[in-house]
């Protein structure tokens, strides 16, 4: 699970518990101008096969960086219909797949940002 902050035009996602040490990372940040889109990450979702560093267990958690065909993404999720997907254009990473408590309201935060 993993903390949203927006602090002007910067979103900081902090990894949380022991999910910094799976991810081997404590936060990602980027720039609300490079948000592309906010979506509510389908179940199914599988990261890139390079894993680089992270953790990845099939169907159970997929935590740190994940590298695929001109992709740079971080992932911290369980599968269980609480991630929201962040399409980044221009950032370090292409993509974040990340659970949050309340996916609802940090997408509708992330859109309203980003917007204004």
């Amino acid at each position: 699970m993993v903390e949203l902050e927006v602090t002007g035009t910067t979103v900081t996602v902090h990894v949380t518990g022991t999910h910094r040490v799976l991810a081997l990372r404590e936060h990602v940040t980027f720039d609300l101008r490079n948000v592309a889109c906010v979506t509510s990450a389908p179940v199914d979702l599988r990261p890139p096969w390079v894993r680089a560093p992270g953790t990845f267990f099939p169907g159970v958690i997929a935590a740190g960086i994940f590298r695929g065909k001109g992709r740079k993404e971080f992932w911290d999720t369980r599968f269980g219909g609480q991630g929201v997907l962040i399409e980044l254009q221009g950032a370090d990473f292409t993509r974040l797949v990340v659970d949050v408590a309340d996916p609802g309201t940090v997408m509708r935060q992330l859109r309203h940002a980003a917007a204004a």
